[in-house]
């Protein structure tokens, strides 16, 4: 099972990666990241894609509950956003304690494979070991 290293530069064998990294929604805090940042600090991606994954797993217009669900972990599986140069994707990563962590991947538009990504992303969260 992969820590956050192995976990971070194996999503870089996507094709297309550009950058990835863990992040702590709560904090807005990078635990990691490897490659590229969209906007040249891994500080402020880590806080601007917190922001993000915070919103999508707080606010019910994103996660509504139908009557008489029992959800069990957050709602949500992952977020992709869709730039005109590039992929972004969030996937949550649940742990067996109160996880506020996920995998985020940059992806470039022409060579990158949204679809190979998000299983894959989904594989990596699933083995991640957070110690």
């Amino acid at each position: 099972m992969p820590g956050i290293d192995e976990c971070l530069y194996e999503a870089m064998t996507l094709p297309g990666a550009r950058g990835a990294a863990i992040v702590d929604w709560t904090s807005g805090l990078a635990l990691g990241s490897v490659g590229d940042s969209p906007n040249g600090d891994y500080e402020a991606t880590a806080a601007e894609t917190a922001e993000v994954a915070r919103a999508a797993a707080e606010y019910q217009a994103f996660t509504p509950v139908e009557d008489g669900a029992d959800l069990k972990g957050l709602p949500v599986e992952d977020l992709m956003l869709t730039t005109r140069t590039g992929f972004h994707l969030i996937r949550y990563v649940e742990t067996t304690f109160d996880s506020s962590v996920f995998l985020y991947l940059w992806l470039d538009r022409d060579t990158g494979n949204l679809a190979m990504a998000r299983i894959r992303l989904r594989s990596l969260a699933e083995r991640l070991v957070l110690v």
